[in-house]
């Protein structure tokens, strides 16, 4: 790591792998207290500034100036090859790369589908889901078990089928496509899982354009239509963003909970005391863990002056949120997991007009995987050594390859 100051070229190429399956790189501690904002070199050649304290990260994720548009010339993708930009520019972008105006309107319609009434009325069924793969569980005599194979990722997968409207007897195509699209693979790989799972949702919608269900998708198609349009390909961007974004994270994020709760026994015991304190568990874990670091990206529209940087228009910007929910200026001793911290105010969804849409639909799962797995399974422990834990170092979205538990 060569020494850097705000305005200097610093020596990080991204991505970078976590100094264990709980801290973040010890790299990111050493520019944090260097500088909130500094300039790295990508791996892919290029470079970017790199946001790594609490308060600027918010700053960034919150102006304006900051465009998510990735097919402005500069946005610091990490893979630059000329077939994966013009496979970008060629679509209609999805929400996550819109701005302003186009943002709000694409996500305004969608909104209702996430308040606090609707999923009120949800959660007895992710109830029934979470208990039906846990039935499952108690019920084979082979051990261990892969806990990410049994619930981690079904239980969010049929949850965001069911929600969608997307058929669940497809979950292994889908499921299939989205990790190859996170994982650090070929780049023709991710591009032929990007393109298939994206014709797969062109067919389903246009299926459902002549046969409507009681589901988001069939809303939003009827929504269109009371207003004299349909935007298809619109649609498709947007249905694409809904289904992978909808079970991946929330899956991983399960499984690192899990881990995180069974080698902190004494912060376990505080939840199966009071469920009460679950909540707090869950915003404990997600600042923790933040498995999507490092996909907030922008770039300037126009010269900002920020956290002692000088930012040009056409520049790009790397938002760290796993240093920044490490931040000890913000959240004293960050390295300890402390479920009664209240740390409502880390970035796992990010911040800003882009924060995640579906962070409520999250936090109601976790919630309800977490006190019912350890409820019905009090003596679930792993049934590997830790560092015999498959994490994924090779991905976009952290989280475990394999989880074996056993009880």
């Amino acid at each position: 790591m060569t020494k850097s100051v705000a305005g200097e070229l610093a020596d990080l190429q991204l991505p970078v792998e976590r100094s264990c399956p709980f801290a973040p790189p010890a790299a990111y501690e050493q520019l944090r207290e260097q500088a909130p904002i500094v300039k790295i070199r990508l791996r892919s050649g290029g470079e970017a500034w790199w946001v790594s304290g609490h308060e600027a990260a918010r700053t960034v994720l919150a102006d304006p100036r900051f465009s998510s548009d990735k097919r402005k010339d500069g946005f610091p993708l990490f893979t630059l090859d000329a077939a994966t930009l013009q496979q970008l520019r060629s679509q209609p972008p999805l929400m996550l790369g819109m701005d302003g105006a186009e943002h709000s309107a694409t996500r305004r319609p969608v909104i209702s589908e996430f308040t606090v009434k609707r999923l009120a009325a949800l959660r007895p069924r992710v109830q029934d889901i979470v208990d039906h793969f846990i039935d499952d569980l108690l019920a084979t005599d082979q051990h261990p078990v892969d806990l990410v194979q049994a619930l981690s990722l079904p239980v969010p997968s049929l949850v965001i089928c069911e929600l969608l409207g997307v058929p669940y007897t497809d979950h292994d195509f889908f499921q299939s496509r989205t990790t190859m699209m996170v994982s650090r693979t070929s780049v023709e790989d991710r591009r032929r899982a990007f393109a298939e799972l994206r014709a797969y949702i062109d067919d389903l919608l246009t299926r459902k354009e002549s046969e409507a269900g009681d589901d988001l998708f069939s809303r939003q198609i009827a929504g269109q239509r009371r207003q004299g349009t349909l935007d298809h390909a619109g649609l498709v961007s947007l249905a694409f963003l809904l289904l992978t974004a909808g079970h991946e994270t929330t899956a991983n994020m399960i499984s690192l909970g899990v881990v995180g709760l069974l080698t902190h026994p004494e912060q376990l015991a505080l939840i199966t005391a009071d469920p009460d304190k679950t909540p707090l568990a869950v915003e404990e874990l997600l600042r923790y863990f933040t498995i999507a670091d490092g996909v907030t990206t922008r770039i300037a529209t126009e010269d900002v002056e920020i956290g002692g940087a000088s930012i040009k228009a056409g520049e790009g910007v790397v938002v760290s949120g796993l240093s920044a929910n490490w931040d000890p200026a913000v959240f004293k001793d960050p390295a300890a997991l402390d479920v009664e911290r209240g740390a409502r105010h880390h970035l796992a969804f990010g911040f800003g007009p882009h924060q995640c849409l579906g962070q409520n639909l999250a936090r109601m799962e976790l919630q309800i995987v977490f006190d019912t797995l350890f409820r019905r399974i009090p003596t679930l422990r792993l049934a590997v050594p830790m560092e015999d834990v498959p994490f994924k170092n090779d991905a976009v979205i952290y989280g475990a390859h394999e989880l074996p538990v056993t009880w």
